[in-house]
């Protein structure tokens, strides 16, 4: 697919930038995603509709068009923002593309746990016959054909390793099979290694810029081939050791088989581990989540964190909340942390903000946040 990218003002510099960030060289400022609200639409809107079942609410491919085109022309995108579609089953479509039987609601999809027994459930493998992975391929197939190069679509949040496990195993008899039987869950790791790239390869080919780059769900990343975010949330309710164990060889191996990997590190539970994770040597990059309660990414509180990642040689993806604060403590919270790392190996993430607002903090970064 030949993209134009039409929303972007400079695609060919955005993708520089993003190839520079994933190799810890920022150009001059950090890379940036901002995006601002318009006064008014640059173009009449479209009609929209609510969608009629809850399964339709996730994988209604012309409604969420329709939406996102109406979203371009409600925003202008500057800096690395460029206008991206989701097409997801809940976060971690895995899990039901090798049996879990998925239950949708209004707000997101959740995955009941089905596997009472590993004796009794089959090995883990590619089901070209799976329904829910047909429906979610010819849905983000659909979706690629009528975006018609305007916007980029999103490889889907597949999820890896225990995250799978622990879905379709429930994360309390996971627990216990780590003590009670660690090779049998081992055994079902390599399996998942082994089959995650059969689905994840078949979106990338699908999505995959004419230069072979691609976007991965939720998280605002281009890479110039095959990206993805990476995690292992159910970690929180593990050890350093048991992580070092049963986690750390599977993100090796993904790691290995991507260009492009940021891993997506959730809540203060899971801080124990970036040790771990900054072994990593192909891993690119990190994103941090601090949860629910927590001061948002640009929290001095949380530099300990960043200060493992810079000091480890690999880029940081860093979210200001707008929940939070407001613009003149977003671009306070960015300077600290400018000021404190240079502007190499940043990914500032903003709230949509003002035109004003977008130009000014533009004029900031390109005259304070460089070399």
């Amino acid at each position: 697919m030949k993209y134009q990218m039409q929303h972007v003002q400079n695609w060919e510099e955005t993708k520089a930038r993003f190839t520079a960030w994933w190799q810890g060289k920022n150009i001059d400022r950090p890379l940036m995603k901002v995006v601002a609200r318009l006064e008014r639409p640059v173009e009449e809107l479209e009609p929209s509709w609510k969608a009629k079942t809850f399964v339709d609410k996730h994988l209604e491919v012309e409604r969420k068009v329709v939406n996102m085109r109406n979203y371009c022309r409600t925003h202008r995108f500057y800096a690395e923002a460029f206008p991206s579609l989701d097409i997801n089953i809940g976060a971690g479509s895995f899990a039901v593309y090798l049996g879990l039987e998925p239950k949708f609601d209004q707000n997101t999809v959740w995955f009941p746990e089905c596997i009472d027994d590993w004796d009794t459930w089959g090995d883990f493998r590619f089901d070209p016959d799976n329904h829910w992975w047909q429906r979610h391929y010819q849905a983000v197939e659909k979706a690629v054909e009528l975006a018609q190069g305007g916007y980029l679509v999103n490889i889907p949040d597949i999820i890896e390793n225990l995250d799978i496990l622990a879905a379709m195993r429930g994360a309390q008899n996971l627990c216990f099979d780590l003590i009670d039987q660690p090779e049998v869950v081992k055994a079902r790791l390599d399996q998942l290694d082994e089959v995650y790239f059969e689905y994840y390869d078949r979106f990338y080919e699908l999505v995959m810029t004419e230069d072979g780059g691609s976007s991965y769900t939720t998280f605002s990343i281009w890479g110039p081939g095959r990206t993805a975010k990476i995690q292992c949330d159910f970690s929180a309710m593990i050890s350093p050791a048991h992580f070092r164990e049963f986690v750390l060889p599977s993100l090796r191996k993904q790691c290995r088989n991507l260009d492009f990997s940021l891993y997506h590190l959730d809540g203060p539970d899971a801080v124990k581990h970036v040790p771990a994770l900054m072994e990593i040597e192909e891993l690119n990059a990190l994103q941090w989540t601090p949860g629910a309660g927590q001061p948002d990414g640009g929290s001095s509180q949380w530099f300990p964190v960043y200060d493992q990642v810079i000091a480890a040689g690999k880029s940081l993806w860093i979210m200001f909340s707008g929940k939070e604060g407001r613009y003149d403590d977003w671009v306070e919270a960015a300077d600290r942390i400018v000021k404190r790392y240079g502007p190499e190996k940043l990914y500032f993430l903003f709230p949509e903000m003002s035109e004003k607002e977008a130009e000014a903090l533009m004029a900031k970064a390109e005259r304070d946040w460089v070399r």
